[in-house]
């Protein structure tokens, strides 16, 4: 697939599931396969801080095999030497990860980079250090990582929607329950660990929060939202 096409998917993209075990409900495959099956999934992130290489490559390669045909994009949390042994999409990077200008110089064009940001500066940074879509938080508690920054809920996402030029996908905490509250501040993407896979209905939970975020249109010259 080209860099085109991968950003073509991207741009279209609204909900985006992070994939941690620590995240699921039981079994991390069936929670995933669950979530999957509500067809409302745009990308998928691997996201194993604890695994070894090799761990890690053999837990992408059964949650390749999980992904339908033509379905969501896979992208590494971090991890960017092994996005080639994983057949991975692009990577997600950290601020103590591999800095952004750098997995670029390593994946070149044709894959995806994505960067966490915090701020308004970070979010208008994004680009030009290399990454083509945002994390955006964190936005509320989360159960299953420890938060450096106070949660700003629709705060942050108001305030740093309008300086993107990319697409941002607000993260942290952001469960069916508490969605609506950063699409009312503009959202029209997600990206969500626990509030799907730690739900007792992965699909259900999915679909919930794609319907809501499908519930604002995109405004026009802000391709972040």
């Amino acid at each position: 697939m080209t860099g085109a096409a991968r950003r073509a998917r991207l741009a279209a993209a609204r909900l985006y599931l992070v994939v941690g075990e620590a995240s699921c409900r039981g079994p991390w495959e069936a929670a995933v396969a669950r979530a999957l099956a509500s067809g409302a999934v745009d990308l998928v992130q691997l996201r194993e801080k604890a695994l070894d290489d090799a761990a890690f490559v053999a837990r992408a390669a059964r949650l390749r095999a999980l992904l339908p045909p033509d379905g969501p994009l896979l992208v590494l949390n971090d991890r960017v030497h092994l996005v080639a042994a994983c057949g991975a999409d692009g990577v997600h990077v950290g601020e103590d990860d591999c800095p952004p200008e750098e997995a670029r110089r390593r994946l070149g064009d044709d894959l995806l980079v994505g960067v966490s940001t915090h701020d308004a500066a970070e979010v208008a940074a994004a680009p030009r250090r290399g990454a083509d879509h945002a994390g955006l938080g964190p936005c509320f508690p989360s159960r299953t990582k420890a938060l450096a920054r106070r949660p700003a809920g629709a705060a942050l996402v108001a305030a740093c929607l309008p300086a993107a030029t990319v697409p941002v996908f607000p993260i942290g905490g952001i469960t069916p329950d508490n969605v609506a509250t950063l699409v009312a501040a503009g959202a029209s993407r997600a990206a969500v660990g626990a509030g799907i896979l730690g739900a007792d209905d992965p699909a259900a939970a999915a679909r919930a929060i794609a319907d809501r975020l499908a519930g604002t249109g995109r405004r026009a010259g802000t391709a972040g939202v």
